[in-house]
């Protein structure tokens, strides 16, 4: 059993540098992708306020395939390349929008986010699942959330 209680308090570099560690301490040992995904997107959700979505999907056979998430039902298929997901794996970058409805082409999975973080988890120079967290609110994301998400995407890099 894991007793992870986020500090709220923390300035976002520290919180994010704890939620990182945590995150490495959740996957020590587990080599299950789903099982390290489901924990991992079950630490986003509970270190990151705001957020309406959390969660992954996975790189294959040329698509994006939903993963483990706490939200609303998804989509479940997202061609590489389209919407925010697609674009985040399509060019292996962070994608950081402040509002989803002024995103060309944005797939809208749950009509109240308004605001949205794509992390691609990058192995070997493969982008082999992307992190996406919505929220609802407009610019909820920030840089130091950015950097903070690529950090658990480096620990996700290390079981994919």
């Amino acid at each position: 059993m894991f007793d992870i209680a986020p500090d709220t308090d923390l300035p976002k570099p520290l919180a994010y540098a704890a939620l990182a560690r945590s995150a490495a301490a959740l996957v020590e040992g587990e080599r299950d992708p789903v099982a390290n995904m489901a924990n991992l997107a079950a630490l986003i959700w509970m270190s990151v306020p705001r957020l309406n979505w959390a969660g992954f999907y996975r790189a294959v056979d040329g698509e994006l395939v939903l993963g483990p998430f706490i939200g609303k039902p998804a989509c479940i298929r997202i061609p590489i390349g389209q919407g925010v997901c697609g674009t985040a794996a399509a060019g292996g970058a962070t994608q950081l929008v402040q509002d989803v409805h002024a995103f060309p082409g944005h797939i809208a999975c749950d009509a109240e986010s308004r605001s949205e973080l794509v992390v691609p988890v990058m192995v070997h120079g493969q982008v082999r699942a992307v992190i996406d967290l919505d929220s609802p609110e407009l610019a909820r994301f920030d840089e130091e959330d950015a950097a903070g998400i690529e950090l658990v995407a480096r620990v996700a890099a290390t079981f994919l």
